[in-house]
């Protein structure tokens, strides 16, 4: 029998539908029944990709025993962390503190008034390795409830003091400084992995954002040792088994130091993050091997990711028939097979397995993951062909379940990847990737004009959105307007970041709450200021209001934009591998105000030849906008007085006020912008 999960949207909680436990979603319904029964709360948190969220569900959460268990002394509680990423924040600070370490499936007991007071991530099924057995756990959390109430009060009031004093942020006052910023690239160089590129040691995430930051501290300083660390990076995550060599995108992380054996599952928010970075690894280099991972990754998520309602689900698992990786590894023999059933020869063959590493008795877990060795390079066209053979014999493999449910914030982060990619591949699959994603942004997560919902899936849009959702969306928006050229990206852009002020914005402490009034209050409220994964909603505020600023001639914006760079001031330097993107808002803050307005008609030729043309040179700081005859935005400061010439698109390049000569010519455009990058002071 179905529990209260069937009615939900959520990939992960239907897949904890049919569990004997009696789970409850996130809600008054269960909240109240803890209140009513003063019974302690058992929350576990998880995502559908998470691996060691399968492996804890088969064990323990489809065994009736320990299912007995957790109804009669808990009222459970499952949640998505990707729908509900406050909680997650919240209650994984908690078991950080508990344990001195954090993941998921986090599972975490609270005080019927949400205080929690004891949990940790995975439990196993009975005593191993040291870790004790669930149904042990249960038991003695149970009986401490029962009897020694006083002590578990006291251990959750201290949490919740703790949550509450960690998750406050005090107002800063200084700006941040030129210096941070160089000493932060000095730290993050310090780390990096001469031997195998990336930062650190195994397990070995992407770092898009820190690369970013990087490459604008190279186009600033000339400090080739900055591009070089840049460079091998993007080459090795290229290279490696992260990157699914023959489909395109990139896994969520990699197990070992080399980039070479992934955790296979793959979120929107890693390769929509990784595209940008690709893309911006082009226009700083014109490597074309940037390009065409660029374009891979893009072309991965359409293929793979995109829904029928035109938003782009969130992730593929890990795992297919129960084991990891099955979809995406190879046997030797099967290699070949499938080469030469695509009229391939064995000297082909033999080639194809010393470019890809495939190896007899394969490269991991007796099996191969294909990645690029550095070997002699391919004759033309022999990876394309290979490339098709290998992707016909998979496709008859048992696909990964992919988790479609489609949320705001890593819409918007695809939305800004797909918009870059417009402008600097100049592909007009991308323009219409670009609008097709505005369109649903509008339709599937606008509400009431100005508001957003988190997540939708199958047409069911739910739960209010958060800073993130917001801002991210807000970001991509003005992607959006800049390749597009139409005001309606702007105007929402605009109107979104305007409720993100006044819902979310604590001018206390000049920064964004990730939450309104709109979601529950729990044990403390929690506040994003580090980027992890995903940029947190204040490195990306920070930077939509300088850019929002410029467009509107907003002052308010501009003073909330250094507030918050202002409160993470001290933190840049001391840890810059948290702030990626907050490190690029900064150095934006620090730099001049350069922008190109391109007036006329969106759609002609000519304007957009011109906006392609503005982002062909790597100026991170330019801002690229648009403006028509009678567009609501015509009579901003920033737009007065540009119009197209003799009917024909027109550019205005322009450092704060002060405007080169108007030029319909392209060409002379580029150099217009390259002089101003070049030539930026600082």
């Amino acid at each position: 029998m179905p529990n209260r999960l069937i009615d939900e949207t959520s990939p992960y909680l239907l897949q904890h539908a049919h569990n004997p436990v009696d789970w409850h979603p996130w809600g008054p319904e269960a909240l109240e029944k803890a209140r009513a029964e003063q019974k302690p709360i058992f929350l576990s948190i998880g995502y559908s990709a998470c691996h060691w969220c399968h492996v804890m569900e088969r064990e323990s959460f489809e065994n009736p025993q320990i299912a007995a268990l957790m109804n009669e002394h808990f009222v459970s509680i499952k949640v998505d962390r990707e729908e509900r990423p406050d909680l997650d924040d919240v209650y994984m600070a908690a078991v950080q503190a508990m344990t001195g370490s954090g993941g998921w499936p986090m599972n975490v007991f609270l005080m019927p008034d949400l205080r929690p007071f004891f949990g940790g991530t995975y439990f196993p099924p009975e005593d191993r390795h040291g870790m004790a057995g669930f149904p042990k756990v249960l038991a003695a959390v149970a009986d401490a409830y029962a009897t020694r109430r006083s002590e578990v009060e006291q251990q959750a009031g201290m949490l919740a003091s703790h949550l509450q004093a960690q998750l406050a942020v005090p107002g800063g006052d200084r700006d941040p400084e030129r210096r941070q910023l160089d000493a932060a690239a000095t730290r993050i160089a310090a780390t990096f992995d001469e031997v195998h590129a990336g930062f650190g040691a195994a397990p070995k995430f992407p770092p898009p954002m820190t690369l970013e930051f990087l490459l604008r501290t190279w186009r600033r300083t000339g400090d080739d040792g900055l591009l070089r660390i840049v460079t091998r990076t993007l080459d090795a995550m290229a290279d490696g088994g992260i990157n699914d060599q023959i489909g395109g995108g990139f896994a969520r992380y990699s197990t070992d130091a080399r980039w070479l054996a992934p955790h296979f599952e793959k979120m929107l928010y890693d390769n929509a993050l990784l595209a940008h970075a690709y893309l911006e690894g082009y226009r700083a280099t014109a490597n074309a091997r940037y390009r065409e991972v660029a374009r891979a990754t893009l072309d991965f998520m359409l293929s793979e990711l995109l829904a029928p309602d035109g938003g782009l689900a969130s992730a593929l698992d890990a795992d297919s028939e129960g084991v990891e990786g099955k979809f995406y590894v190879w046997d030797r023999d099967e290699f070949r097979a499938a080469l030469n059933e695509g009229g391939l020869d064995s000297a082909a063959l033999d080639q194809l397995e010393a470019y890809w590493g495939v190896e007899e008795r394969g490269n991991w877990e007796g099996t191969n993951i294909l990645h690029r060795t550095g070997s002699e390079a391919l004759a033309d066209g022999l990876e394309a062909r290979a490339r098709t053979a290998l992707l016909a014999r998979r496709a008859s493999r048992v696909r990964p379940g992919r988790d479609d449910k489609q949320l705001a914030a890593w819409n918007g982060l695809a939305l800004r990847a797909f918009a870059h990619a417009a402008l600097v591949l100049r592909d007009a699959r991308y323009v219409e990737a670009t609008r097709s994603l505005v369109s649903f942004i509008g339709s599937h997560l606008l509400r009431d004009g100005d508001r957003l919902w988190r997540t939708v899936r199958d047409g069911r849009a739910h739960t209010p959105g958060f800073s993130e959702d917001y801002l991210a969306v807000a970001d991509g928006l003005l992607g959006a307007h800049a390749a597009l050229g139409e005001a309606a990206p702007l105007h929402l852009a605009h109107r979104l970041v305007g409720t993100a002020v006044r819902d979310f914005f604590d001018e206390a402490s000049g920064t964004f709450n990730d939450t309104s009034d709109e979601h529950d209050r729990t044990v403390a409220q929690p506040r994003g200021l580090v980027d992890n994964a995903t940029p947190s909603a204040n490195s990306v505020g920070a930077d939509v209001l300088q850019r929002l600023a410029l467009l509107t001639s907003d002052e308010a914006m501009a003073r909330r934009a250094q507030a918050i760079l202002r409160a993470v001031a001290p933190a840049l330097d001391r840890q810059p591998s948290a702030f990626g993107r907050m490190l690029s808002a900064a150095d934006r803050l620090l730099g001049e105000q350069l922008d190109v307005v391109v007036a006329g008609a969106p759609d002609g030729a000519d304007a957009r030849a011109l906006r392609e043309s503005a982002a062909e040179p790597f100026v991170p700081d330019l801002v690229l906008t648009a403006v028509q005859a009678g567009a609501p935005h015509a009579e901003w400061p920033l737009y007065e007085g540009k119009a197209a010439r003799g009917g024909v698109a027109t550019a205005y390049a322009c450092r704060g006020y002060a405007c080169d000569e108007p030029t319909s010519d392209a060409a002379r455009l580029v150099e217009q912008v390259r002089a101003l990058g070049a030539t930026e002071g600082r």
